[in-house]
């Protein structure tokens, strides 16, 4: 009992060191960013980095990036996992395996040929030269995971539906997609966050188009121009950048956690 209560106590004091290591950076940008030239609390920073940041644009840019990703790799991933899950796909092990090297392979071979390309095109500091490449990489993670879901539904509820005369695309439709909720719902976590936080190909693709460029970039050239000494502002400007992506990761966590709750009840 004893050596049981001691476990439990190490365990909550490790778990609470971790969070405050965790949160400590965070908290102490926020702090600083209401640190007045005064050294009482103010707002003024945070204008002055909306201002000179010019981050208004920059937050649509990244949200429609962000989402135009999420939902064609998902509705993609969607197709394509349950096709390689519940169907004889011609090459299907080649296709699996070309997946998987298209997950573990550094995307940062692949900026230059993507630069090469796109401006081929003409669509260097476009919209699309993030929006492609990002589903393009995103679509191997998105196809694999909903491969592995596909694969552990039930058979017999697959065998059911067919009997009852649904087509394949009415089984997912119908049966499938319904009771995919947390999948779907980290995966879209998981590509939205990646999305909102990718930099580098911001910074090839699209480094003279302030009007497309997302966050990131925009915090990047903000706090390396060196258009205002003051910390504080430079601090309020990553607390803007950081605040989306946060309250998005909340939202989704919420509804990743009611989904697997209702199916645990199902």
């Amino acid at each position: 009992m004893r050596i049981a209560r001691t476990e439990s106590v190490t365990t909550h004091a490790l778990l609470v060191l971790a969070a405050v290591v965790a949160v400590f950076p965070l908290v102490s940008i926020v702090v600083s960013s209401f640190d007045g030239s005064s050294g009482g609390l103010s707002l003024s920073s945070y204008s002055t980095a909306w201002t000179q940041g010019r981050f208004g644009s920059a937050l649509l840019s990244s949200a429609l990036v962000s989402v135009t990703v999420v939902v064609v790799t998902v509705i993609l991933a969607s197709l394509a996992g349950y096709a390689l899950a519940t169907m004889r796909v011609p090459g299907g092990k080649v296709i699996l395996g070309l997946l998987l090297l298209g997950l573990v392979l550094p995307y940062e071979v692949t900026v230059l040929p993507l630069y090469e390309l796109l401006a081929g095109w003409n669509l260097i500091d476009t919209y699309w030269a993030l929006i492609l490449p990002q589903i393009a990489l995103s679509v191997p993670l998105g196809v694999l995971w909903m491969r592995t879901f596909f694969a552990s539904v039930p058979q017999e509820l697959l065998e059911a539906a067919r009997i009852d005369g649904t087509s394949r695309f009415q089984t997912l439709r119908l049966v499938v997609l319904p009771i995919a909720g947390p999948a779907l719902t980290t995966l879209g976590t998981v590509l939205f966050l990646f999305t909102w936080n990718e930099f580098l190909l911001a910074l090839i693709l699209v480094p003279d188009n302030a009007a497309v460029q997302t966050v990131p970039l925009a915090l990047s050239f903000f706090s390396g121009a060196a258009r205002s000494s003051d910390p504080a502002v430079t601090a309020a400007a990553a607390v803007l950048v950081a605040l989306p992506v946060l309250l998005a990761y909340t939202v989704l966590q919420r509804r990743l956690i009611s989904g697997l709750t209702e199916g645990a009840v199902k």
